[in-house]
């Protein structure tokens, strides 16, 4: 495959993994942003472009790392260019503008792919793999954690720009739970946000009942500045039970039905490239032979509308169906 040409929108926090992504790809990469674009472009040796016009001749796809409320009309504009998007996650604000940017890559005869990187983190996957071969049975119970410091920036707790805790944060375990466990059909959720502790905190509580008859549990915490990040997952079926949490020595394990030696820990995986380069490369893959990607633009409009539903319940305290034509899966990447 030749080198891909990249142009880098956004220059924040998460732009760095990004670019280190990109640039152990051996991408030529030009960086776009309002703000701090030289500043990255020197950092990884990059060159940059001062606008959108300019930027469009020199790469072949736009790697999105702005705030959500920019990710539809950077992305539209993007397609409307004819360039393949990488978006992070949400695809957009809304699952509205997400269907948009979805049907308008498609209707460009371009890729799309949200940024979802859980799903290439060894762990993830290793269980994915697992759940896919049978090593549980059949997914009864899941239940998903992470907790992290509160982000600083202003506009994360600007629901109506970020969507919150959930949008932002959630989203990730939101789209694991589906990704695991199948198609999502409902949802009731609850959440707090408050002032204090030197900052901002917030948390969510959410149960997803899938279309199988398998219940997801999702917690999620933005805490104190000190609190350290942490994730983790435990998955039960009617076969075995898969366990991680990054916090533990014993972080990932399998236990598994009939014979006492039938257990044992998860296939070993290889922790030495980032979750966010191979996410990358998964996604210039796709692009460059078309072939299909881990996660494809309707992964990302299905994250997108369970996480409003999260919100949308979390506000009436009622519980939230996902309409009936919501639950098909995906063709690219999802639940095949």
């Amino acid at each position: 495959m030749n080198a891909p040409r990249v142009g880098l929108i956004g220059a924040g926090g998460i732009s760095g993994v990004h670019a280190a992504g990109w640039r152990a790809l051996g991408a030529d990469v030009v960086v776009h942003s309002e703000h701090g674009a030289q500043a990255l472009a020197d950092r990884f040796g990059f060159r940059t472009a001062d606008t959108l016009a300019d930027l469009w001749p020199q790469v072949d796809l736009v790697d999105i790392v702005t705030p959500t409320a920019t990710h539809a009309e950077l992305a539209l504009a993007a397609i409307g260019a004819g360039r393949h998007v990488v978006c992070e996650k949400p695809l957009a604000r809304t699952s509205a503008e997400a269907t948009t940017v979805v049907e308008a890559a498609e209707a460009a005869g371009v890729r799309l792919f949200p940024a979802h990187v859980v799903r290439y983190f060894p762990e993830y996957a290793a269980a994915r793999a697992a759940i896919r071969a049978g090593r549980i049975g059949t997914v009864a119970v899941a239940r998903f954690r992470r907790m992290s410091a509160a982000p600083k920036a202003d506009w994360f707790f600007d629901e109506a720009r970020s969507g919150g805790i959930v949008l932002d944060q959630m989203i990730h375990d939101l789209d694991q739970a589906e990704w695991l466990a199948g198609p999502v059909a409902r949802v009731f959720a609850r959440s707090t946000a408050r002032a204090g502790d030197g900052g901002r905190v917030a948390s969510a509580a959410v149960t997803l009942t899938h279309v199988s008859g398998a219940i997801s549990h999702v917690y999620g915490v933005w805490g104190h500045p000190g609190l350290p990040f942490t994730s983790s997952f435990e998955i039960a079926g009617d076969g075995g039970l898969l366990r991680y949490d990054m916090a533990r020595a014993d972080s990932a394990r399998v236990h598994l039905g009939g014979p006492a030696n039938a257990g044992g820990y998860l296939p070993a995986t290889d922790a030495s490239e980032s979750p966010y380069t191979a996410e990358l490369a998964d996604f210039w893959a796709a692009i460059s032979t078309g072939a299909v990607a881990s996660v494809s633009g309707v992964d990302g409009v299905r994250a997108v509308a369970i996480a409003e539903a999260v919100l949308a319940s979390a506000a009436s305290g009622e519980v939230v169906e996902l309409p009936t034509e919501m639950t098909v899966p995906s063709t690219e990447g999802s639940l095949r």
